[in-house]
């Protein structure tokens, strides 16, 4: 049997799997009582623009890595131009800004792994 430690949706599962069962055999796994507290994550590292943060977050709609920073702060964009390109399951995913305004703040940097809702930049 393995142990593995799994989270889903910031629980935490301690599961067992057992090895060597036939295939078609079904196979029991040990779910726990109650879900451990997930690992408290790191404090967020302050905003990298000097101009301080917009009113309107610009937020990555699905967990991934900072592929490329398509926009700088002070850039004008307009409703639904690219800000920051994610990449999640080989694929790029752009996150767009949700209306028209400036770039007020760039809180991530290239390579940087993201979740899913956080606010990867900021706009007036």
């Amino acid at each position: 049997m393995k142990n593995y430690t799994i989270t889903v949706n910031g629980n935490v599962y301690d599961v067992v799997v057992e090895e060597g069962a036939s295939a078609g055999a079904p196979v029991a796994a040990k779910a726990p009582a109650a879900p451990k507290a997930a690992p408290k994550a790191a404090p967020a590292a302050a905003p990298k623009a000097a101009g301080g943060a917009g009113s309107v977050k610009i937020e990555a709609g699905a967990a991934g890595k900072v592929f490329k920073l398509e926009k700088k702060v002070g850039d004008a964009v307009k409703k639904g131009d690219a800000v920051v390109i994610i990449e999640a399951m080989k694929m790029e995913i752009p996150v767009v800004a949700p209306q028209d305004g400036t770039v007020a703040s760039v809180d991530v940097a290239v390579g940087d792994a993201v979740e899913a809702g956080a606010v990867l930049a900021t706009m007036n």
